[in-house]
């Protein structure tokens, strides 16, 4: 049981507690609307369905996420790419395009 008022731990699992509530509620709100029986054991099927699958693609992101996160924590991070544009160096400044030393008039 989790204290009260602090942060889940497990947001999956509650988006996947969520899906299975609604998975319930789904076919008896159908039901009492009119839909038939079998109707509504169809439509939980497939509700069922889609929430396996989602649970599924969740755990797998959460593992992928963790891993790099781990990996991220343990390798240092390769030096910075300053691009095309932001090259910086001796003589060298931005809008200057002269290739030598810096003068005091520039």
């Amino acid at each position: 049981m989790r204290p009260a008022g602090h942060p889940h731990d497990d947001p999956a699992g509650d988006v996947v507690r969520w899906a299975a509530f609604s998975c319930m509620l789904v076919p008896v709100v159908l039901v009492v609307y009119g839909t038939s029986f079998g109707g509504a054991a169809v439509a939980t099927a497939g509700l069922l369905a889609v929430t396996a699958a989602c649970r599924i693609l969740l755990r797998h992101s959460e593992k992928t996420r963790r891993a790099a996160a781990r990996v991220s924590v343990e390798e240092p991070l390769p030096p910075a790419h300053r691009g095309r544009h932001s090259r910086v160096g001796a003589g060298m400044r931005r809008g200057c395009r002269g290739s030598g030393p810096v003068s005091p008039q520039d």
